[in-house]
Formats: C-alpha cells, structure tokens, sequence
C-alpha cells in the first residue's frame, strides 16, 4: 500500500475512494475484491450507505491495513468501530506466497555474494 496519512477530517468513503485511486483501482476492481457489488463501493465512498464490520474488515485487509487503522480519525460510528476486529487478514494466499519467495531470493543472494 502506498504511503498516505490523507488529509484531516476526512471521511470514511473519502478515505476509500482515496486509497483506491493510490492504487489506481476502479470502482468495480475494489468491488471485486471485495466480494461486494460497484454500486455498494459507490454508495460508501459517498457516504450513502456505512459499511458494516465484515465489510470493513474486508476492505482494511484490502489495502493492507487494520481495521482501526481505516476508520481512525473519520466519522465511522464508534459503537461499529470498538466491535471491529483488531486484525484483517492483509494478503491473499498469493501474494504471501510471492512475499515468502521474494524474502528467500533475497536470502539466496546474500548467501551467494558472501
């Protein structure tokens, strides 16, 4: 995920809809990975609709962050936010298998170079 605080006081679909863009994502691709429909992605990042904590936690594993860490500083309710869970599941089976072997290429080349 790209380094950005974002500005303050923004709200929570502003938030969205910002880390999306870092990513250069659309609408429909954060729907995707999510598991949810282009037109709910829409709604929250206008602030129509609040996203429940499953989807929450969804979308701060997403974009590689906690679920506290998302909502933090927006006007996300605080009766949704304390029964977030501390921790979102950050990477798909995939990209924690190309982590796991980047780390061992890296290892593989330090060993080599010794």
């Amino acid at each position: 995920m790209p380094e950005d605080d974002g500005p303050a006081g923004e709200t929570l679909g502003q938030r969205i809809a910002r880390l999306r863009c870092l990513l250069g994502w659309t609408q429909q691709e954060l729907a995707d990975r999510a598991a949810i429909s282009r037109v709910a992605v829409s709604h929250l990042e206008l602030g129509i609709s609040v996203a429940s904590e499953r989807t929450l936690a969804l979308l701060a594993g997403i974009f590689h962050l906690e679920p506290p860490e998302l909502v933090e500083g927006t006007s996300y309710p605080l009766a949704k936010a304390e029964r977030l869970p501390l921790v979102a599941a950050r990477y798909t089976e995939v990209e924690l298998q190309v982590a796991l072997l980047q780390r061992d290429l890296s290892w593989v080349t330090r060993t080599a170079a010794r």
